[in-house]
């Protein structure tokens, strides 16, 4: 079903839903990265160090957490997505290929799974999700309201019937 034919209340329910979960997953995103932060400060090569990309991490989580909640534009909701998707694939990659470093990037190959991991996971899986539909309703808003604009005005207003008789006739 589109959501042009959805009630408009049921929309903007809808749509408040997939941005309070949104941001609720980003938040646990970016706080499972900033407690582990400190766990990684050591593996360094070079340029930045492990810990400091989760610190990174954390603080672009919660920026696009508090995002979504100020605004369902569909930039934010493609921002969220971006970064919850970069997240989930960071963890998938990391856990399993041996990349090793890329320029300031140090090696983060590490195939354990462990319960924090996992929960990143998790709830950057769900964050990327909803963040995608949220996109795609707001999309669909916007085509809605763009296609309502090119109507011509007379066409918007429906046609008295039966039609009025004029005096005298």
């Amino acid at each position: 079903m589109a959501t042009e034919q959805l009630p408009q209340r049921f929309r903007h329910i809808l749509s408040w839903a997939l941005r309070l979960v949104t941001a609720g997953a980003l938040a646990v995103s970016a706080f499972v990265h900033a407690d582990l932060a400190d766990r990684y400060h050591l593996n360094r090569s070079g340029g930045l160090s492990q810990g400091e990309l989760f610190q990174i991490a954390a603080a672009v989580a919660a920026l696009a957490a508090l995002l979504i909640l100020l605004s369902a534009r569909r930039l934010v909701w493609a921002f969220a997505f971006g970064v919850a998707a970069s997240a989930l694939a960071a963890v998938l990659i990391t856990a399993n290929f041996d990349i090793g470093a890329i320029g300031p990037i140090p090696d983060m190959y590490e195939p354990l799974w462990y319960p924090e991991k996992t929960v990143a996971a998790v709830f950057e899986a769900v964050a990327a999700s909803t963040a995608l539909l949220g996109f795609l309703m707001a999309t669909a808003a916007a085509r809605t309201r763009r296609s309502r604009r090119e109507i011509p005005q007379t066409a918007r207003h429906r046609v008295p019937w039966p039609p009025q008789r004029s005096p005298g006739s």
